[in-house]
């Protein structure tokens, strides 16, 4: 598209066609200054606005952290649900933007994308959550190809996906065996962050949501039980306290000498840790909200020197020396580190499966299996751990063997 300056007096005009209105021409005519280099100037970038159709920018010079917001803001608030905003959200800010946002959007290349997800595969990030990366990289370059024809072609098409050696339903159900376990607790001793979790996960077969959630009004040491009556969940930025998985989730279970121990050594620990931060030492508090006629209940972290008698203390197990609550999220660092610093396959839910294993396999009462891991009904304990219970049904069939060849009259 071409443009025309010309003078009127003491100024300068540019103007130029634009598109056919009801098949009619349409001119533009504007000001362009005072002098025939100035009304050239403005008609450069009059034509610029509008071949871009009125966008406030140049495509071919837009950063990818600039055009990042432009998606969000067009395409995603407007066409995803509330939590997929938040969840791509979560990962324009903290992964695309820290590590592409500088490049010019025309500028990424298959290789300089393959190098971010390869970086974040061996940071050891779960397959999901590198799948949830791609998802928008690959949704965002594509709408910039089409319909905002910012690019030609997107990059994202020539990038390989890392491959996973393992499933995230076959590191569920690998059982840690007693020297990879010993392994992880002298990686995380007593005192340590994830001490803790990691022996209530291992000697109860509890859910991690169930571990993270427990308070000491849960805990009677002196008959050794653990009251298993809620769990946390997060909701935006905040933790909250929620019901169990089911009803059946509701259970009281015994606890062994081990953990009973170490949870005795924790609290003189916290308490000591209380004493030695002093007003620095971080509470929490249950506070009552109400979202959509919902009461919920948030818990709230504070400095003890803040004012706090409107609300009500807790007092949480697993919490790190200054008092900070661990969340299922923080835990993901320890699950990294046995993963990839020990070579364990491991995340929190195989100190579940392991526990429920090691019970059946060395012929615990299926029954009490299935109510200490708090399922709703015994098909569920009996599907899920088919292996345990195949390998008692053997040694049953041994047992009886045994038993009455000691019965039979010897042959001679």
């Amino acid at each position: 598209m071409e443009g025309h300056t010309r003078k009127r007096g003491d100024k300068w005009y540019y103007s130029f066609e634009a598109s056919n209105v009801d098949g009619k021409r349409k001119r533009i005519e504007r000001v362009g200054g005072r002098t025939k280099k100035d009304a050239e100037a403005a008609l450069r970038i009059a034509l610029q606005e509008y071949n871009n159709a009125g966008l406030h920018f140049e495509p071919s010079e837009m950063s990818v952290s600039d055009y990042m917001d432009y998606w969000f803001k067009n395409y995603v608030l407007i066409n995803c649900k509330y939590n997929t905003q938040t969840c791509y959200e979560l990962i324009i800010k903290n992964h695309i933007k820290p590590a592409l946002g500088i490049y010019k959007l025309k500028s990424l290349t298959p290789a300089i994308l393959q190098e971010f997800i390869n970086g974040k595969y061996l940071s050891g990030y779960s397959k999901n959550h590198l799948m949830n990366i791609t998802t928008v990289l690959n949704g965002s370059l594509k709408y910039a190809v089409h319909p905002c024809k910012f690019i030609k072609d997107t990059p994202m098409q020539y990038v390989k996906y890392p491959k996973y050696d393992h499933s995230k339903r076959e590191i569920d159900h690998k059982v840690i065996s007693n020297d990879d376990f010993s392994q992880i607790i002298e990686r995380f001793p007593l005192g340590s962050t994830f001490h803790i979790p990691l022996m209530i996960g291992y000697y109860t077969g509890c859910r991690i949501g169930e571990v993270m959630g427990l308070t000491w009004d849960d805990i009677d040491l002196e008959n050794a039980t653990i009251d298993i009556n809620k769990l946390i969940y997060k909701r935006e930025k905040d933790w909250y306290f929620g019901s169990t998985k089911t009803s059946s989730s509701v259970r009281n279970i015994k606890i062994g000498k081990t953990l009973l121990t170490d949870l005795k050594k924790h609290k003189k620990w916290q308490t000591e840790n209380r004493l030695k931060y002093g007003q620095y030492f971080i509470q929490q508090y249950e506070v009552e909200e109400l979202i959509n006629d919902q009461k919920l209940r948030r818990i709230h972290s504070l400095q003890i020197s803040i004012n706090a008698s409107a609300m009500n203390p807790i007092n949480m197990i697993c919490t790190k020396e200054n008092g900070e609550m661990i969340t299922p999220d923080s835990f993901k660092y320890a699950a990294k580190v046995i993963h990839y610093e020990l070579g364990i396959i491991f995340n929190f839910h195989s100190l579940r499966h392991t526990h429920a294993t090691t019970l059946i396999e060395n012929g615990a009462n299926i029954k009490d299996v299935q109510n200490r891991l708090g399922h709703a009904n015994i098909e569920t304990t009996l599907g899920t751990y088919t292996h345990a219970t195949e390998k008692m049904a053997e040694q049953s069939v041994d047992i009886f063997e045994k038993a009455a060849n000691q019965s039979l009259p010897t042959k001679k």
